[in-house]
């Protein structure tokens, strides 16, 4: 069965951001230096991705939570937790990075916490902070972050994985149960659904190592989905994946009080994934759950780690797609597998 969250105080959000470096790196130098193929190329979909040369992935994280602090009107100090998600290395071994985050922003008040829920870690933490703010006696805000940065040598953003190519982005919400401040959204539910029997995909059939980047440099996901898939089969998995799809949205209508053709859905955010994988693996399951358009907002960006959704929810609003009323789901997956949907509403406030 899977969790599901309907908050039970006023969830508001009352802002999310992106922040993009300034660098670029294009396909087509993948195809030219050897690392894909021109199919290849092609079934990703993605001309460039965003390369963050100078800027550490922390940092990345600092600069979206300050932009989206900002929009929001929301102070630093009145921060009281902070949720940091991420994929990869965060720049230092045995370090809190949820703590500098908090740091860097001015959140001294704020209850640091990391979490490595891989690519759905986003979703994760906007359920945690949200979970975290209801017991709260007092209305209060928290921040949620995320940011990855993938780089030579420990990761090849065109190679390290099947159908999906890898952005350097940070992104941030400011999440508030106070109903007096003005949000652009509302968190109406949080559909997650889980096959831990999936977890081998990521892990292989080699031993535990010792450190980091160990068995293979740069990190090779398509090793491990290859042992895994061999002794497995591809319809274990698609199967699991169809399935858990059509279970979170079917909760998502449940819990909204939707039904599948209703007008009021505007849309279906998907996550950040290659073009082909999105066509082939989620777009016919999606269509056949809901008449909503699907959103595939990552041709510029690819697949942003953890922050999959969090950039979904910044560019729901930047496209300003929700009046008062209408309501869209935005979708994440991760290794694990994990599988959610955030159903947000839309109040006529702009920011």
């Amino acid at each position: 069965m899977p969790h599901d969250m309907k908050p039970r105080a006023h969830a508001g959000i009352a802002a999310a951001a992106v922040w993009l470096p300034a660098n670029r790196q294009s396909c087509e130098a993948a195809v030219r230096e050897g690392k894909l193929t021109r199919r290849a190329a092609d079934d990703l979909g993605h001309a460039t991705l965003p390369v963050a040369e100078d800027v550490s992935a922390p940092d990345m994280a600092v600069r979206a939570g300050e932009s989206a602090l900002g929009r929001g009107g929301v102070r630093a100090e009145d921060v009281t937790s902070l949720y940091h998600a991420y994929m990869h290395y965060q720049g230092h071994d045995l370090w809190p990075v949820a703590h500098y985050i908090a740091h860097g922003l001015g959140a001294s008040d704020a209850v640091p916490v990391g979490i490595q829920q891989i690519c759905n870690g986003g979703t994760t933490a906007v359920e945690l902070a949200f979970s975290r703010l209801a017991q709260d006696e007092d209305p209060g805000f928290a921040v949620v972050t995320t940011a990855d940065r993938f780089v030579p040598p420990a990761f090849d953003r065109w190679t390290s994985d099947y159908g999906v190519a890898y952005g350097d982005v940070g992104t941030s919400a400011v999440l508030t149960t106070d109903p007096a401040h003005p949000c652009p959204l509302l968190l109406r539910s949080v559909c997650t659904t889980a096959a831990p029997h999936l977890e081998g995909m990521h892990r292989g059939v080699a031993p535990f190592s010792p450190a980091p980047v160990h068995h293979s440099t740069p990190v090779d996901m398509r090793r491990t989905k290859r042992v895994y898939l061999r002794a497995n089969g591809v319809k274990a998995f698609d199967d699991a994946n169809t399935a858990a799809i059509e279970r979170v949205v079917t909760e998502a209508l449940k819990d909204t009080g939707l039904t599948p053709d209703d007008s009021r859905l505007r849309a279906v955010v998907l996550p950040r994934f290659g073009a082909r994988l999105l066509r082939e693996s989620w777009a016919p399951v999606l269509s056949g759950a809901t008449s909503a358009p699907l959103c595939d907002w990552g041709r510029e960006t690819g697949h942003v780690g953890a922050g999959d959704a969090i950039a979904g929810l910044a560019e729901l609003l930047d496209r300003r797609l929700l009046s008062a009323g209408d309501f869209a789901f935005i979708l994440s997956a991760g290794a694990g597998f994990t599988w959610s949907c955030l159903a947000v509403e839309g109040t006529g406030t702009h920011v």
